[in-house]
């Protein structure tokens, strides 16, 4: 349970799509007009990543990875189909992206027509792409875990185009300097925000603890060693001094 709320908290805030690793920007930034068509983009990223990371995780542990045709015979035990890691995560992305086009067009026309061509253009989103590959280079124990991983990927994603939508709502009717109006100061709040969000770095990372095998550093090991550099400073000046004399 800790081991899945750990990856949750880390995957929104420390690993966050965009304001950590900068994926998914183009959806990001040409769809963040409006709060309404950014909870309906924000919506169909969580589900995509939610779906196609679980599946993706399925197909590199029992077909892409060295060694994972083991299951059909010994003889399959030498295969790796690792190459076709962006032929087969494309594909289920694509898969799932369209189901979500067709639910979206018959049910909420309005959003399907003010999304207009980036619903589509998930099945190319960096960010949808870059969860399963980032499941597969972190080596995810779990079917549960690579779900975890998805859901909470997307939900980064979600809080973050939600949050410049809002913002950007707002600052419509502030007085921003002509230069800066549109993307610019788009762009300077996302750096601002991004900033934000990786200061959360080292709540779940363990950096604070010392390594395995050091020992704590107390006040006494500390003027030890304050005493031992005064004896070695006046061994070096009676040292200096007798060289002089000579």
């Amino acid at each position: 349970m800790l081991e899945h709320l750990e990856l949750f908290f880390k995957s929104i805030f420390i690993d966050n799509m965009v304001f950590a690793v900068f994926l998914g920007m183009c959806s990001y930034l040409a769809v963040s007009k409006k709060v309404a068509t950014a909870v309906g983009l924000g919506a169909a990223v969580i589900f995509v990543l939610a779906v196609t990371v679980p599946l993706n995780w399925l197909l590199d542990q029992y077909l892409l990875r060295d060694g994972a045709l083991v299951w059909l015979g010994p003889e399959y035990a030498d295969y790796n189909l690792s190459f076709l890691s962006f032929i087969l995560f494309i594909a289920t992305i694509a898969t799932m992206v369209q189901l979500v086009e067709i639910v979206v067009e018959k049910f909420s026309p309005s959003l399907y027509n003010s999304l207009g061509i980036f619903l589509p253009l998930i099945a190319v989103n960096c960010a949808i792409l870059g969860g399963s590959l980032f499941m597969q280079a972190r080596e995810i124990p779990s079917l549960g875990l690579a779900f975890n991983y998805g859901v909470s990927s997307g939900i980064g994603w979600f809080l973050a185009i939600l949050a410049i939508a809002a913002i950007r709502e707002k600052i419509r009717y502030s007085n921003v300097p002509a230069p800066l109006r549109g993307l610019g100061i788009t762009f300077i709040i996302t750096g601002l925000m991004g900033i934000g969000f990786q200061s959360f770095g080292g709540m779940l990372t363990g950096d604070n603890e010392p390594p395995e095998g050091t020992e704590p550093i107390t006040a006494e090991k500390i003027e030890e060693k304050e005493i031992k550099k005064e004896i070695e400073d006046e061994e070096k000046a009676v040292s200096y001094n007798e060289v002089i004399n000579k």
